[in-house]
């Protein structure tokens, strides 16, 4: 109960300091960024790129700080959240400088998506939650089966531009520990690209709730019932 306790309470400080980067507060926070020189390695290959995450450790400050590697940032959400996401942020920060890309049940997403990538933009999304319906593979997850959405890494293997895994950590009240692996490009879904990119996702989401287990705030039935 005590680890519980603590994870709501970090959750807690990670939305006030969400909004405090976001709205361009002065603050004191300080930043580690391991990788950044991967991302402006993306931007630089001119073939836009995907940057994966996951609802662990607070994504949206990394986001935010995206902004200086001169390129549009592309945010990928669910339908059901995005406009009340927007509509919040909108209130208190005054918007923000990103496109929103909405999932769709017409497949026009994937349209937007393309677009953004031919225009050597960058395209951000989670790739750990689904909603009912949305095709899963079942992958093993801290010694137990979990399911994950097949849809983000199949756009990385069919549209095979670099991916990188993006996070950032708090990890102490005024200090950010971001991290951004090396891009790689993966392989049609044939050829095996599909299971790769899952397997990478998989093992690197491992090792950062290893590493910061009360920041992992993915409040839903996670791992498969069967």
């Amino acid at each position: 109960m005590i680890s519980v306790y603590r994870n709501y309470y970090v959750f807690g400080q990670t939305l006030i300091d969400k909004i405090v980067v976001m709205a361009g507060i002065p603050n004191r926070f300080t930043f580690h960024f391991d990788g950044e020189e991967n991302l402006h390695q993306m931007v630089a290959g001119g073939r836009g790129g995907i940057l994966l995450s996951a609802h662990l450790g607070n994504w949206e400050v990394a986001g935010h700080l995206f902004t200086r590697l001169q390129t549009r940032i592309n945010i990928v959400m669910f339908d059901g959240e995005h406009q009340r996401i927007k509509d919040y942020l909108a209130g208190i920060t005054g918007g923000r400088h990103v496109n929103v890309i909405v999932l769709k049940d017409d497949l026009s997403h994937i349209y937007a998506i393309h677009d953004a990538l031919s225009k050597q933009e960058l395209v951000c999304m989670h790739a750990d939650r689904f909603m009912e319906g949305n095709k899963t593979a079942d992958m093993s997850f801290l010694g137990e089966t979990a399911r994950f959405p097949i849809g983000p890494f199949l756009l990385a293997s069919t549209f095979r531009v670099p991916v990188s895994l993006v996070f950032a950590f708090k990890e102490t009240s005024r200090h950010y520990h971001l991290y951004a692996t090396e891009p790689k490009v993966y392989q049609g879904a044939k050829q095996g690209g599909l299971e790769q990119s899952m397997q990478d996702f998989v093992t690197v989401m491992e090792e950062k709730v290893k590493l910061y287990p009360l920041q992992w705030f993915n409040y839903y039935d996670f791992w498969s019932k069967d």
